[in-house]
């Protein structure tokens, strides 16, 4: 089933000429349906299959969707952790913290373990307003998993396909026909084997936005496909769901997000009005809001008028209130015992930050996500590859972040903690990345330097750093002809190095050992000046090592011609 756009409900001109402008920019054209070549990649062709074709292939089954469009105006995301947090945001276009949380954790991951795939969060983002909404305005837990189910209409063929039940009712409480799921809304029969446990809490839950984005990402990459190129992207998102109209919606959405995003508390987002079936054969509902009611259609009044109240009026009942949640409850971060964060340049930092969650008593805070973020102008990253991690909250209330790997780009920057969905101050640490370093040089043979007067050496200068017993690569050097041992400056006779204009150098900076702590020098020559000298070479970390060189004329290989005196004639008798 298609949606039509002609029924939809458009928010004016405006709203309209965004999804043109989206269409336009990233479809380039109607796009046909999905089938395979013959190397077994998705493509697209000329004809659409029926909705029962690719239904038991399609995430969805290609069940309703969510046909609104995104307002003219993007976001504008305020300088907040993360980039996103703004104030006076719109929760029309805004997504709430936790399911954003979940869009952007799901892309790193398949950034590391899918990298050829090119998958943007944001177009996650785009399918999950246009499949539910963001999990009906981000109505989850700390774990990320919805207040209640999210279940789309029986796939009975009655306006939709016809796909019998495949689970017994495991994930969609319904034994007879299947129905989408979650967040993403999968069908039972494709989650069962797209389904992943993107919370790490060993469970592949439909109904949890971090499991259900995560399998999403992974249900994108598959057969190989570059998202960044067009043609690909647009038969990944019509894998999803089979229909040019849900292809033009999820480009105009994702359009949009790539322009900015504001972050929004969880539970405030707001539910979209128009699906691409009317509501028709949509038996099972979104459930309302957590802070609301479901609406009651008013009553016939009564044929007899109400009693005459009490006198006294009967004492207020206070209004029933949603207990709150622990992200709810949390009044401050704290440090939790993080050591001195310090690494040498490309290596990994030895420690790792751990923040603790806190009520204003001070009480620990268990199941709270905890968003860490590299702030700064540094080339650190989390392991993984990415500037941000979350982790949840233990039963002591501390969240541990994943370990940093230091890049080249020495000196200070910030990791600062968050609470997922509350706008509370962050906790900074600093981390200090310092250079490469060696504390021991060696050579690497064991032969004489030497040369004649006016001659050059036989051979060249190596050396292998070391730190702590390990290969220090990278390490920056420099080497010097000294006058002696007790004065380091560099002599001006003796053995000499050549730059590139072949003028006699006796001092050489910007040396740098390569990946297996090696440093081989240039040839080294030497003037008329006999004698013994010396080479200094140093490296970043106090590594020193002289090298001695000797110049002697050489020895002379004439063989000594003067006869000895003979014998004398012994007298006669």
């Amino acid at each position: 089933m298609s949606a039509q756009f002609g029924r939809r409900l458009y928010k004016g001109a405006a709203t309209a000429a965004v999804a043109a402008l989206a269409v336009a920019a990233l479809s380039g054209s109607q796009a046909p349906g999905v089938t395979a070549d013959d190397q077994g990649r998705r493509t697209t062709s000329d004809t659409t299959p029926s909705p029962d074709a690719l239904a038991d292939d399609s995430a969805t089954g290609n069940s309703p969707y969510y046909t609104d469009l995104p307002p003219l105006d993007s976001p504008k995301p305020s300088p907040s952790a993360g980039g996103t947090g703004g104030t006076g945001t719109d929760s029309e276009s805004g997504i709430p913290a936790t399911v954003l949380d979940a869009y952007k954790q799901a892309a790193a991951s398949l950034q590391e373990s899918k990298p050829g795939c090119n998958l943007p969060w944001e177009l996650l983002a785009a399918i999950g307003h246009v499949e539910s909404g963001h999990a009906r305005g981000g109505r989850v837990n700390a774990d990320g998993t919805t207040t209640s189910p999210i279940l789309g209409p029986q796939l009975n063929g009655n306006g939709f396909a016809s796909i019998s039940d495949t689970d017994n009712g495991a994930y969609d409480g319904d034994s007879s026909y299947d129905r989408a799921v979650g967040p993403m809304q999968f069908i039972p029969s494709t989650w069962e084997w797209a389904g992943r446990d993107g919370n790490g809490d060993g469970e592949k839950d439909p109904n949890n936005v971090y499991d259900a984005a995560l399998a999403a990402g992974g249900y994108l990459c598959r057969f190989g496909w570059d998202l960044s190129d067009p043609s690909d992207l647009k038969s990944a998102i019509l894998s999803y769901n089979n229909s040019t109209d849900y292809l033009n919606t999820v480009l105009a959405w994702l359009e949009h997000y790539r322009k900015g995003v504001d972050e929004i508390p969880d539970g405030t987002g707001t539910i979209p009005d128009d699906r691409s079936d009317d509501g028709s054969g949509a038996n099972v509902q979104p459930s309302p809001p957590a802070s609301q009611s479901p609406s009651t259609p008013p009553s016939t009044p009564p044929s007899t008028p109400p009693s005459t109240p009490p006198s006294t009026p009967p004492p207020s009942t206070p209004p029933s209130t949603t207990p709150p949640t622990p992200t709810d409850t949390v009044h401050h971060l704290e440090d939790a015992d993080t050591a001195l964060l310090k690494a040498m340049a490309g290596d990994a930092f030895g420690e790792r930050i751990s923040t603790r969650a806190e009520t204003s008593a001070g009480k620990a805070v268990a199941k709270v996500r905890i968003r860490f973020t590299i702030v700064g102008d540094t080339d650190a990253v989390f392991t993984g590859g990415e500037k941000y991690a979350t982790a949840l909250t233990n039963s002591s209330g501390t969240a541990v972040a994943p370990a940093l790997q230091a890049g080249e780009e020495t000196g200070d920057f910030i990791v600062r903690t968050t609470v997922v969905g509350r706008s509370i101050p962050g906790l900074d640490y600093t981390a200090t990345v310092t250079e490469r370093a060696a504390d021991t040089l060696a050579r690497t043979g064991e032969e004489a330097l030497t040369c004649v007067p006016g001659g050059e050496f036989a051979d060249q200068v190596e050396v292998k750093a070391t730190y702590k017993g390990a290969v220090a690569d990278k390490v920056a050097a420099t080497a010097t002809l000294i006058k002696s041992a007790e004065d380091p400056t560099a002599n001006d006779k003796g053995p000499y190095f050549k730059d590139a204009e072949g003028k006699p150098v006796r001092t050489l900076t910007g040396l740098k050992t390569d990946a297996d702590g090696l440093l081989k020098l240039p040839k080294l020559y030497a003037d008329d000046t006999t004698g013994t000298f010396l080479l200094r070479i140093n490296t970043a970390g106090g590594a020193t090592l002289t090298v001695e060189l000797t110049v002697a004329a050489a020895e002379s290989t004439t063989p000594d011609t003067t006869e000895s005196p003979s014998p004398s004639a012994s007298p006669s008798a």
